[in-house]
């Protein structure tokens, strides 16, 4: 099996170390790649070049209409190539295929949306209060980005980091998770297609613990854009600190989705049935604490309960499959260790729990979807964000205290509120201490709309025109007209 190699300045290169990684089918635990495995000498090569080609300015003094045409040009390729780094995508994640072939739809759309709104914001002339001069604001690049993607979206959300970095001038170095490079590879191909010059966007690949950190202690690096967990987010601020790096970090969630007892009640359960068990759980915005009022708390359960039970796992290229495996055999290993807690916490097991027992599944990572009741805020798996198939329900009786139950949370990523009370609807959101929340809905997303957390799920925001200043400093330009001269005696 060849190896794939990494993409730096403008060339596809080996290791420096020679090194590779297998890179495994969760369906099966088949070998599906070998990559190569970069580490600190890797990520220099590569920010070099991205340090030079953004100083050089060529890239960065580009008209943005002309970066906005090969930004365009990169969707078109990625629609050409949709099934293709769909069945890459479903290879590499065991997302299903359907939802695979949904993400390109989503990732050629972001990378149309920032090639159209890149040059609609070319400054402003603001007043000035001397006469005879002109002041204006101007944007302009940051510079070098170091960008750190996860596994449960890999293309998705390199899509987010690539196209507002690339289209506002920036040069970058992407490192993509190591057990999920397969289609950041295969869309760096067509970056080189679409012909980004050498050097403006490099790929190194390998692990955290040292392209990431190399990224992050980089002083040549002026921005790191880190999606993924808490902890590791944290590293990254610290590590930032020494050269005061911008930083945009998405550290994902604990959600609440709130269900009050006059919602449209078959469309709130199998919403709330999609908001957890969609991509096995897998999703930074999953709606994990499901808060019901406590009028249909029970009825409310057992819909759930009985829609859960008839959700179809198995391979993500059956196209009748629902749900597929977890990422990994250590990622299986934290869920299950996740709900022993709950077990051990008092939560009310009421359906999954477990492995799933038909032999088919045996080599893959696979979990039953799985529902908690009888828990409470103090409890770790109401707390803690378990990333995979499991709901934990909570009950409410006021609306006041449907709030303070949804904001009792380090996070603040994202939310539901399901309620036909127009007024209620709106009071709670007011309240609600997310960066997104949802009416009626769960898990929506589009480019235009920007995306990000309160507390501690995250600095800055991706997507719409936020996103695009994720990527730009302002620079105030003063320009006296008719100067003159200061006798200083």
């Amino acid at each position: 099996m060849e190896t794939k190699r990494m993409y730096i300045n403008g060339s596809w290169v080996k290791a420096t170390s020679g090194k590779s990684r297998d890179i495994i089918n969760p369906f099966n635990q088949e070998v599906i790649a070998t990559v190569a495995e970069g580490d600190e000498s890797d990520a220099i090569l590569a920010i070099d070049a991205a340090r030079t080609a953004f100083d050089r300015g060529e890239w960065a003094s580009m008209p943005v209409t002309d970066r906005s045409t090969l930004v365009r040009r990169i969707a078109e390729l990625i629609e050409r190539d949709k099934e293709v780094l769909a069945n890459l995508e479903t290879l590499d994640t065991g997302k299903t295929v359907i939802e695979s072939r949904d993400d390109m739809d989503d990732i050629a759309s972001v990378f149309r949306y920032y090639a159209e709104v890149a040059d609609k914001d070319g400054g402003e002339l603001i007043d000035s209060p001397i006469p005879n001069s002109i002041s204006k604001v101007v944007h302009e690049p940051v510079g070098v980005c170091g960008q750190i993607t996860p596994w449960n979206y890999p293309l998705l959300q390199a899509s987010w980091k690539l196209a507002p970095a690339l289209v506002t001038g920036n040069t970058l170095v992407m490192k993509p998770s190591e057990i999920t490079p397969l289609t950041t590879i295969k869309i760096f191909e067509l970056i080189d297609e679409a012909g980004v010059p050498a050097g403006v966007a490099n790929l190194v690949l390998g692990a955290g613990s040292t392209v990431g950190a190399e990224l992050s202690n980089n002083e040549d690096v002026d921005l790191i854009s880190f999606t993924g967990g808490i902890e590791t987010g944290k590293k990254i601020m610290q590590a930032a600190s020494r050269n005061v790096k911008k930083l945009a970090l998405e550290l994902g969630g604990k959600n609440p989705n709130v269900v009050f007892a006059d919602a449209t009640f078959d469309t709130a359960v199998d919403q709330a049935m999609n908001a957890v068990f969609f991509h096995a759980g897998q999703i930074c915005s999953a709606g994990t604490r499901l808060i019901v009022e406590d009028t249909i708390h029970h009825k409310f359960v057992d819909a759930l309960v009985e829609r859960v039970s008839n959700i179809k796992i198995g391979n993500g290229f059956d196209e009748n499959t629902q749900m597929g495996p977890l990422i990994s055999a250590e990622h299986l290993a934290k869920v299950e260790s996740y709900v022993e807690s709950g077990k051990s916490e008092g939560a009310k097991l009421v359906v999954g729990g477990r492995r799933p027992t038909n032999p088919e599944f045996q080599n893959g990572f696979f979990y039953l979807p799985t529902i908690f009741t009888d828990c409470t805020t103090d409890m770790d798996i109401v707390q803690e964000e378990g990333f995979g198939p499991v709901i934990t329900v909570e009950t409410f009786s006021t609306e006041e205290e449907a709030i303070m139950l949804a904001n009792d949370s380090i996070y603040g990523l994202a939310g539901g509120v399901w309620t036909n009370d127009l007024a209620k609807a709106e009071r709670c959101v007011a309240k609600m201490r997310m960066g997104t929340v949802w009416i009626n809905d769960f898990n929506l997303y589009f480019p235009h709309a920007p995306w990000g957390g309160f507390k501690q799920s995250g600095i800055g925001r991706e997507l719409g025109k936020l996103g695009l200043e994720e990527y730009r400093e302002t620079k105030h330009v003063f320009h006296n007209l008719k100067p003159k001269p200061i006798n200083w005696f």
